[in-house]
């Protein structure tokens, strides 16, 4: 019998470099805590712009100035602010390189690489590939290559990825339950339902409510204990 843990569901966006700073982080805190192997990561997608049209010619800086309306010079400086940030946790972005791409299929891969116990290893190899290698995570070849890097069967991955509806609905169903709650930006990390963490939290802000979180869910998970009255009855071992 398979026992409960304590699950922690994370929205988040491919295109999204806070994500893949507040995942690093996330990891960070996990890594310190005496109960890591009793919490479950549900990975859960959300699209920042799902009408984003995947071009190849258009790295995520111009893509910034073109959208904001700023110069090249100001783009580029906000985008080596957020890369020195994630310098900070050992993580190398290339916004020059980074291609714009819509997530939607990289979405649908990862809800299959959920079904496998995949999901943290895919989505690992999908941020990469987007903010430091450069690649295109709407690529279907690139997709593929990059569910086999994660473990995930080669010829069930080209199906999902060329089938263009499987594990639709599963994304939309993450996207509709993040209304439900309200969530309005990624990275947003919920706790056993009942706690939520907005955004690329410091270290130490996600290992304090992961030990609150935890604290609370042992609580309800601790067995009623009766004080019970001893008579003559039978037992399943069929002992009367």
């Amino acid at each position: 019998m398979t026992k409960p843990k304590l699950k922690v569901e994370i929205w988040s966006d491919v295109m999204c470099p806070f994500c893949y700073i507040g995942k690093r982080r996330f990891e960070k805190a996990l890594a310190q805590l005496r109960f890591k192997d009793q919490i479950e990561v549900v990975w859960r997608s959300f699209q920042l712009n799902p009408n984003t049209v995947t071009n190849a010619n258009v790295n995520v800086t111009e893509h910034l100035a073109k959208s904001k309306s700023w110069s090249m010079e100001y783009a580029r400086e906000m985008s080596n602010h957020v890369s020195q940030m994630a310098a900070q946790e050992d993580l190398y972005f290339d916004f020059d390189k980074a291609i714009l791409a819509n997530s939607f299929n990289a979405h649908r891969l990862l809800q299959f690489a959920k079904t496998l116990d995949k999901g943290n290893a895919l989505k690992e190899a999908l941020l990469y590939a987007y903010f430091t290698d450069g690649k295109n995570t709407d690529d279907d070849q690139t997709l593929v290559n990059l569910a086999v890097k994660a473990g995930l069967p080669k010829e069930k991955s080209e199906q999902i990825i060329s089938s263009k509806n499987l594990f639709a609905a599963e994304v939309h169903q993450d996207i509709q339950e993040a209304q439900k709650l309200r969530i309005q930006g990624v990275p947003f990390f919920v706790l056993d339902r009942k706690y939520g963490i907005s955004g690329a939290q410091e270290t130490q802000v996600f290992k304090q409510n992961l030990e609150r979180a935890y604290q609370e869910w042992v609580a309800t998970q601790e067995k009623t204990k009766l004080n019970t009255t001893q008579g003559q009855m039978c037992t399943p071992d069929g002992e009367c």
